[in-house]
């Protein structure tokens, strides 16, 4: 039975695995967070993709063999199986109002990033007609749209080995809102705007010096741009020699 166990998605062994009695005598209950609310939904997970069909039956157990199948990723169930750490945040909120006939009607915008603090990373927006629905939208919205992160060490400060900031000089767009990442040595910190810091601290990159250009107060552009920039890294291509000088990583550090 353990082996079976060390063979399932890591969600999935969290799912299945035997539930702890909260303790009530006296005591508060502990506020259920959203990722208990997603290893929750996986006991009652029905797989409708031919991916989530093989997570179940557990020929699927990473999210580097889920990318690696090329098959798409079509349920938010199959990400909370494979990357069950993920952490969430809500980047902004905005209410939108506009006249019709019946009256006036109230919408609302939601921003959302999710990320591991390990390599992966997502970003969305969703809309809804209550902030709790429009949120829960964006959440599953940035759950399909994460992003592996490639980290490495091109800092000329920093000593010989492994790094946390971005491996080279990168651009990112997103309307006016313009956002450079360089490279920074192992202690530097993250020098960018508190919007971006958001974005690069759930990607896992703890190290990073930038350049911002455009309407940086708008929020939603500020984190679309940064996410932008890091997806930008995927698109740039690197031979293995390159890779090997600057410790280049991509996704998560498997032990």
């Amino acid at each position: 039975m353990s082996d079976e166990i060390s063979q399932m998605a890591p969600g999935l062994i969290k799912a299945f695995a035997p539930q702890e009695e909260e303790d009530n005598d006296g005591g508060r209950r502990r506020r259920r967070t959203s990722a208990d609310e997603a290893i929750s939904a996986l006991r009652s997970w029905t797989p409708k993709t031919r991916l989530g069909r093989e997570v179940m039956a557990n020929r699927i157990v990473t999210y580097e063999q889920a990318l690696a199948s090329g098959l798409p990723i079509r349920e938010v169930e199959i990400v909370d199986a494979l990357i069950p750490n993920l952490e969430d945040e809500v980047i902004k909120v905005n209410m939108v109002q506009r006249m019709t006939d019946s009256g006036r009607r109230v919408r609302f915008n939601v921003m959302a990033c999710v990320g591991n603090k390990d390599g992966y990373v997502g970003l969305a927006m969703a809309k809804g007609k209550e902030v709790s629905n429009a949120i829960r939208k964006a959440l599953v919205a940035a759950k399909l749209n994460i992003i592996q992160v490639q980290r490495g060490n091109g800092s000329w400060e920093s000593s010989v080995g492994p790094g946390t900031s971005v491996p080279f000089k990168v651009q990112g767009q997103a309307g006016s809102t313009r956002v450079t990442l360089m490279s920074a040595p192992s202690g530097k910190g993250l020098v960018i705007g508190e919007t971006g810091k958001r974005v690069l601290e759930l990607a896992g990159i703890s190290d990073v010096l930038s350049r911002t250009k455009g309407q940086t107060r708008t929020t939603i552009n500020y984190a679309a741009a940064t996410f932008n920039a890091l997806a930008a890294i995927n698109r740039t291509r690197v031979n293995e020699s390159q890779r090997a000088e600057l410790y280049i990583h991509k996704g998560r550090l498997l032990e």
